[in-house]
C-alpha cells in the first residue's frame, strides 16, 4: 500500500533533494564534532543524528517503513559526509557555502516531509507539522547533543522557513497542482525566506513583558 501512494507525489526530484539534505545536514553534525575535536567515530554519529532525526520521527507517527532502514544509500551519505569533514582541511568548511547548503536542506526536507505525510494518508494540519518537524528535529538533537543552544531558541527565520516551505505543500497538493510543481514552489519559496534571513537578518519579534 505504501508504495502506490507515494508514488504519485514523491516523485524522483523531490527524492533528489532529499538526498542532497541528507548529505548537508549530515555534514553539519560532523562539523560540530570537529569543532570538539572528537574521534571519527562520534563524526558519523553526529552526521546520522542529524540527518535522520527528522525523518525517523516522522515515519514512525505515520507508520511507514522508517526510510533509513530499507535502503543503503542515506547511511551511506552519512558516513561518506563524515570521512569527507574528517578528511578535508578545516578551511574548506569556512565561510558561508555550508549555511547556504542547508538553508536548501531545510527547504527541501519541509516540502519532502509533508508530501509524504500527505502521500501516507496524514490530514492536512498534521502533514504541514510533520514537514516542519523533518526539516528541524535533526538540527534540535545536533545542537542538544553538543551542549548548543537549539535554533528555537533564536529569532531568525529558520522554523518559519521550513513552515512556509511545508505550508506551501500541503497547500498546493489540496489545490490540485501537479506533485512537481507543489515541490518546486514550496521549495523556492521556503528557501527564499530563509536566504532573506541570512542576507537581511530577517527575524521575529522577541517578547517584551
Amino acid at each position: 500500500m505504501a508504495t502506490t501512494a507515494v508514488t504519485p507525489i514523491l516523485m524522483p526530484a523531490l527524492e533528489w533533494m532529499n538526498y542532497i539534505g541528507i548529505a548537508v545536514f549530515a555534514a553539519s553534525g560532523a562539523l560540530v564534532a570537529a569543532d570538539r575535536r572528537q574521534t571519527l567515530l562520534t563524526f558519523a554519529f553526529f552526521a546520522v543524528a542529524t540527518a535522520v532525526g527528522g525523518g525517523t520521527v516522522r515515519d514512525l507517527l505515520i507508520a511507514a517503513p522508517v526510510f533509513w532502514i530499507r535502503e543503503n544509500a542515506t547511511l551511506l551519505i552519512c558516513f561518506s559526509m563524515a570521512l569527507a569533514v574528517w578528511l578535508t582541511p578545516a578551511r574548506f568548511w569556512g565561510g558561508r557555502a555550508l549555511v547556504w547548503l542547508d538553508a536548501v536542506g531545510l527547504a527541501a526536507y519541509a516540502a519532502y516531509g509533508a508530501a509524504k505525510a500527505l502521500a501516507f494518508g496524514v490530514v492536512p494540519v498534521p502533514a504541514f507539522a510533520l514537514g516542519v518537524l523533518t526539516a528541524c528535529l535533526g538540527g534540535i538533537v545536533r545542537d542538544v547533543l553538543a551542549g548548543e543552544p537549539s535554533i528555537l531558541m533564536k529569532p531568525e527565520l529558520y522554523v518559519t522557513a521550513a513552515a512556509l516551505s511545508s505550508g506551501v505543500m500541503v497547500f498546493l497538493s489540496l489545490a490540485g497542482a501537479p506533485s512537481w510543481i507543489a515541490a518546486t514552489s514550496a521549495a523556492a519559496l521556503g528557501f527564499a525566506l530563509r536566504a532573506g534571513a541570512l542576507v537581511w537578518r530577517w527575524g521575529l519579534p522577541t517578547y517584551r513583558t
